[in-house]
């Protein structure tokens, strides 16, 4: 029944990520006060195995997971993974104070109805207590959170085929939240108040969470990610879909690929940045953000922050939560760097290490 989201457990774990094009695995240590990339890799998916964060083939998923553990060299077998924020239900209901942890789950599977439109039986769940209430000194407020076992047990199949032990099932969102801890800026962290957004912009989706004081009150998903720029080089150039994702990466495609296609993709990207927050603000209270970090495969286009930042008038920068570690002898720093700014999942679910 639970899922293990909040319970604090200081055991070290792989991160992986399991996106709709790749596998993203990645474990840290400490050195000193700093932290360390101690491992790391990346394998690719096979087309169709991961749609729309919805695991179809959970074999060539766990296949794919095995490579990138072997590849990584990893020293732990086990892992945190996370589910997508659209597959988790989160309420923020209020229980009696001094209720143990065994008597608060107790409750919530006897008024689960109230809070989840799913049996039971068919939900994963977890909960947290946040803290005292501020209508009521005899209750507390508690942070519950749900998922159908279907999105769960996907991914402890798929880790049970790569030969690793779940840990961990967190979510998509605050693992984000914790890889911004190390990213977040002090000009923006010494505001009062301070609403930051994290675009994330996949193969396939792109997620917008927005932060306030560092911590999640947004999240929206929507259908737009990088392979749009892999069919429109596909169609252009009358390639395969796989001679076009390989040439996109290696860089091999002709003189007018920039002006007449990358570029205008990075447009389109703007416009969805954009047209993201606009939801957000008729959404909420806030007709601003102090920050736009970008994240994803995509935040790698060159210049594309500098072009966000001028449409909307807003700081704009590509997340590196790596920036301040130290990086292991056995990681690839080159390639590292590249994949950063797609690695804050990853990363945010191997900080539980040290939880």
């Amino acid at each position: 029944m639970v899922l293990g989201l909040f319970k604090k457990k200081q055991v070290p774990v792989i991160g992986i990520d399991i996106s709709s094009t790749t596998v993203k695995v990645l474990q840290l240590g400490k050195s000193g006060g700093r932290y360390r990339v101690d491992r790391y890799a990346v394998e690719p998916l096979p087309q169709g195995a991961v749609v729309e964060r919805d695991i179809r083939d959970t074999e060539a998923v766990g296949n794919a997971i095995k490579k990138a553990v072997q590849k990584a060299q990893a020293k732990t077998k086990d892992a945190a993974v996370a589910v997508s924020g659209s597959a988790v239900i989160t309420r923020t209901i209020q229980m009696e104070k001094g209720l143990s942890d065994q008597e608060m789950e107790d409750v919530i599977k006897v008024e689960a109805d109230q809070y989840i439109p799913y049996p039971l039986e068919e939900v994963n769940l977890d909960f947290e207590v946040l803290g005292d209430s501020a209508t009521d000194d005899n209750l507390v407020d508690v942070l519950l959170a749900a998922s159908r076992s279907v999105n769960v047990d996907t991914r402890l199949d798929a880790l049970d085929i790569a030969g690793l032990t779940p840990k961990i099932v967190d979510i998509e969102a605050y693992a984000i939240e914790r890889s911004y801890q190390l990213t977040k800026k002090k000009t923006v962290e010494h505001l009062e108040d301070s609403i930051v957004a994290i675009v994330d912009i996949g193969a396939t989706m792109t997620s917008l969470n927005v932060l306030q004081n560092g911590q999640v009150i947004y999240n929206r998903e929507q259908l737009f990610g990088g392979n749009q720029l892999t069919e429109e080089i596909q169609s252009r150039y009358g390639l395969s879909y796989q001679e076009a994702g390989l040439a996109k990466k290696q860089g091999s495609l002709p003189d007018d690929y920039e002006s007449e296609v990358l570029m205008p993709f990075a447009e389109i990207i703007t416009q969805q940045v954009g047209r993201a927050l606009q939801f957000f603000f008729s959404a909420s209270e806030f007709s601003s953000v102090n920050e736009v970090i970008l994240a994803g495969g995509c935040a790698s286009i060159d210049g594309l922050d500098g072009m966000i930042q001028e449409h909307l008038g807003t700081p704009t920068r590509v997340a590196n939560p790596f920036a301040d570690m130290s990086i292991s002898s056995h990681v690839n720093t080159q390639a590292l760097s590249a994949d950063a700014p797609a690695m804050m999942i990853s990363c945010g679910l191997a900080l539980r290490s040290f939880e």
